[in-house]
């Protein structure tokens, strides 16, 4: 029988948690055992005896993690904690591949297999275990909320006795799935909402939740084949700040969620352009934790400068946490139920599947995901 364990998060200010006692069932009824480490829905109000009564098995972090076939957690497992578990055990969570080639090197000498939520293709079959988007979706109503908060003006225009209140304008840079989400929030908080991607293709999608589309000719533009935006070249980058400057100019609340997976975001608004913003303004920089969209944000931080609050603190689901726990939770469980086999009890990882040759990062002592040995610029004629 395969035992699944769910240690709590111990990074600073994460409240979420990847268990809620309503996925408890599901894994049991796959015929999977579930160990809990004391205090894992602590920071939404979840006690120990709500994942008890649900049939989990509350304990100590060395004894689940000494149990564990397969741990699975928010965010990665510290190296002090890889060492307690077993060395064939599966560990999945959000890794930054691309960026933690040092912690990956330690997974595959200690011999455990590593699936990176993040690294889950974009697809029908994906869909339902998709975290990175499930996450992103909740960051762009977060970010809304607290711009709206940080902001000295109200969103929607407003009829009163003394006077019109005009509708705050809120302007969203990037168009994926936590841009598309900043702009529905936004609209249905009643700002007059613009929004500008590279990418054509996703105008309607702004059109259809009442956004105006601000349209800028960039020449020859692309996504991948999980919809993500291709990298500009610098002149398309200077066209493209050079056009929205008046739009970022004229608006209270200025959104940026444009990363490229896998790459340092782009520097979308110069510090020349939010000296142009009024005074009292609001930038909320999605990439704020990965170097930035905005000259001038401060990672983890809101700062005032030239008079417009630049913000900057990330880990933006967490604001939502009893929310995001849940939707991560979801995925997870969708995740494991794909690869269960009910008859035997036990959860098998074919890496042929298709899913898994996409996710798995580390396995039998090696780095084996071919996207992240070319990024890391490992030997491809290895054999793994």
């Amino acid at each position: 029988m395969t035992t699944i364990a769910f240690p709590k998060e111990i990074k600073q200010d994460e409240k979420r948690c990847a268990l809620m006692p309503s996925n408890i069932k599901a894994y049991t009824l796959l015929g999977l055992d579930i160990v809990v480490e004391s205090g894992l829905g602590d920071h939404i109000f979840i006690s120990d005896d709500a994942y008890e009564a649900a049939g989990a098995i509350v304990t100590s972090r060395e004894s689940i993690l000494a149990a564990g076939d397969f741990v699975i957690t928010v965010n990665k497992l510290p190296l002090a904690d890889v060492k307690l578990c077993k060395s064939q055990a599966c560990l999945i969570s959000f890794l930054d591949p691309f960026n933690e080639l040092d912690y990956l090197t330690a997974l595959s000498d200690s011999g455990q297999t590593s699936i990176s939520v993040e690294m889950i293709p974009r697809s029908s079959r994906c869909q339902k275990m998709d975290a990175l988007s499930s996450q992103a979706s909740l960051a762009g109503y977060s970010m809304v909320s607290i711009g709206m908060q940080q902001l000295n003006t109200i969103l929607p225009m407003m009829m009163t006795p003394s006077g019109t209140i005009k509708s705050a304008k809120v302007f969203v840079i990037g168009a994926g799935v936590a841009g598309l989400q900043a702009i529905a929030t936004a609209k249905r908080l009643g700002a007059t909402v613009t929004a500008f991607d590279t990418r054509e293709v996703v105008a309607e999608q702004v059109k259809s939740l009442g956004g105006k589309f601000l349209e800028i000719d960039l020449g020859q533009t692309a996504q991948t084949e999980q919809g993500y935006a291709t990298e500009l070249t610098p002149e398309q980058m200077a066209k493209q700040q050079a056009a929205q400057e008046a739009c970022i100019a004229d608006s209270d609340i200025v959104i940026t969620t444009a990363q490229l997976f896998g790459r340092k975001p782009p520097k979308l608004i110069s510090k020349e352009t939010v000296g142009k913003m009024k005074p009292g303004s609001v930038i909320v920089d999605m990439a704020a934790e990965n170097g930035g969209n905005v000259e001038g944000t401060v990672a983890g931080k809101t700062v005032l400068k030239q008079n417009v609050y630049l913000v900057g603190n990330g880990n933006w689901p967490c604001m939502v946490a009893k929310d995001a726990s849940q939707m991560y939770a979801n995925n997870m469980l969708n995740l494991i139920s794909e690869f269960a086999d009910k008859e035997t009890n036990t959860v098998n990882l074919d890496l042929t599947d298709d899913i898994l040759q996409s996710c798995v990062i580390t396995h039998a002592g090696n780095i084996v995901n071919p996207v992240i040995r070319k990024h890391h610029n490992i030997d491809l004629e290895k054999t793994v």
